[in-house]
């Protein structure tokens, strides 16, 4: 009977089974230990997913529509068709597009004037660039700027200069290259432009103060007089390249350069640092090869620093809920010492008895990790589902306390709910986007922090003594 339990220990797991299913005699129910896994899950599951859905949002705004992943300037623009050709070929790029920014003055009929950046870009452009294809949808008319007069508006821009497709505006370059004009000298150097088309991208500041005029045309705006000063209008354009992964930048920065030495228009006849190229791309007029960490680091950087708080700050809950099962295993192994010696009297060592609460914990950790992570989706991939349901249950709940405040005549000043107002926030619906990768390591902080609490609890097993234990039994 000596060695009974000393065999395969598949008993464990049937013996903490049974401990979970029937509860303990005087500690909380497992339940409520499965419950606050499953809950903390659910609020750092959904969390994440909004947070994404709004961060990224953003980010792929800025570098599908204003930035890219990599910039490259100061080359000559007579070989930009063969040099174009060569960096689309090279692998991991996804497309290169030429394109020229101009800060301009716009005048609708009636508006007052305001300032905007104007993008130079090819006609083409849309099947360039499917990014930027994919993030610009037009609310009226088509993007066309096969024509140089055309030019394409933001919604918000369109709206304050009170223009619509078809409409004229007058455009000022600020650099005051046509015709010398100045600020003040609007009418002399301003060009009239035909709306062919209104576009909404959903960051509002874009949508505000962004438009697109063709290639041809920005070149003519950018011509600046000879006694000009020279500015980032007057330069040769810039190559907006995107990749295929955002991440692989350094490695096609190297790519490029050695495209570039081989061709003979090195940078600054070494190899650099996007960082340092960056430098120098304003130091000898614009000759630079940088990527978005460079261009975008501050913005980019804050985003991570703040998700990582609300990580750590949601995340909290995993504490507080592994030391409710780290004060309720301790009380079991307690109230369990009679079982805990006749087990230890059978043959049983320390650490298969210890196993039986670590493998409680293991299934109450799971369990409730599952469940929290089961529902966290759920409700994640239909967020805008979930918030209308919210809110008509709030807003059933605000009618009828109106209803009974206009029977008893008393004054109710409670107004209908919205999580998100149209009014207040620039958004159609809440974004939502899943990374798997952070959705298993949600579910492992979850299931980790039961089976590290069950463990250290069950550290009071090595000290029960069979003897003492049964003597008194």
């Amino acid at each position: 009977m000596k060695g009974a339990l000393r065999s395969p220990p598949h008993w464990i797991g049937f013996v903490a089974a049974r401990y979970v299913s029937r509860g303990r005699r005087n500690s909380p129910s497992p339940v409520f230990s499965v419950l606050g896994i499953a809950t903390g899950v659910l609020a750092l599951t959904v969390i994440i997913a909004v947070m994404n859905g709004f961060q990224l949002g953003f980010i792929e705004s800025i570098l599908e529509i204003s930035s890219c992943h990599l910039r490259l300037e100061g080359y000559p623009s007579e070989n930009e068709t063969e040099l174009t050709d060569r960096i689309s070929s090279l692998p991991g790029v996804l497309s290169v597009l030429p394109f020229r920014e101009l800060n301009v003055l716009l005048r609708g009929r009636t508006s007052s004037p305001r300032g905007a950046i104007i993008r130079g870009v090819p006609a083409d452009a849309l099947d360039r660039d499917p990014g930027l294809a994919g993030k610009l949808e037009m609310e009226n008319g088509i993007f066309d700027l096969s024509r140089p007069e055309n030019i394409v508006l933001g919604a918000e821009l369109a709206r304050y200069l009170s223009a619509r497709v078809g409409d004229q505006v007058s455009l000022l370059s600020i650099s005051g290259g046509i015709g010398g004009g100045s600020i003040t000298d609007q009418e002399e150097g301003s060009r009239f432009y035909n709306v062919s088309g209104i576009f909404r991208c959903g960051f509002y500041e874009y949508d505000l103060g962004w438009g697109f005029i063709s290639m041809e045309a920005a070149a003519e705006l950018s011509a600046a007089p000879i006694d000009a000063v020279p500015s980032m209008e007057t330069k040769a354009p810039v190559l907006g390249i995107k990749l295929k992964n955002r991440w692989q930048d350094q490695r096609v920065m190297d790519e490029i350069r050695k495209l570039l030495t081989l061709s003979g228009q090195t940078l600054s006849g070494q190899t650099l640092s996007g960082q340092t190229l960056s430098r120098q791309a304003e130091e000898n007029g614009g000759e630079g090869l940088s990527s978005w960490r460079d261009y975008n680091r501050a913005f980019f950087g804050a985003l991570r620093t703040e998700k990582l708080m609300m990580f750590i700050l949601v995340g909290l809950i995993f504490i507080v809920v592994g030391l409710n099962i780290f004060q309720s295993q301790r009380r079991t192994v307690l109230e369990r010492r009679e079982e805990i010696g006749l087990l230890r009297a059978l043959g049983a060592s320390d650490t298969a008895v210890r196993l039986i609460f670590v493998w409680d914990g293991f299934i109450i950790g799971f369990a409730g990790a599952g469940l929290g992570l089961c529902l966290g989706l759920l409700v994640a991939f239909h967020i805008p589902a979930f918030f209308s349901f919210l809110e008509g249950a709030v807003n059933f709940i605000i009618s009828a306390i109106n209803t009974v405040s206009d029977q008893l005549g008393l004054s109710s000043g409670a107004e209908e709910f919205a999580v998100f107002s149209p009014q207040i926030f620039y958004i159609k619906e809440i974004p939502s986007r899943i990374i798997f990768l952070e959705v298993v390591l949600i579910f492992l902080f979850g299931f980790f922090s039961a089976l590290m609490a069950a463990w250290f609890a069950s550290g009071k097993v090595s000290g029960t003594k069979p003897a003492e234990v049964l003597r008194y039994e």
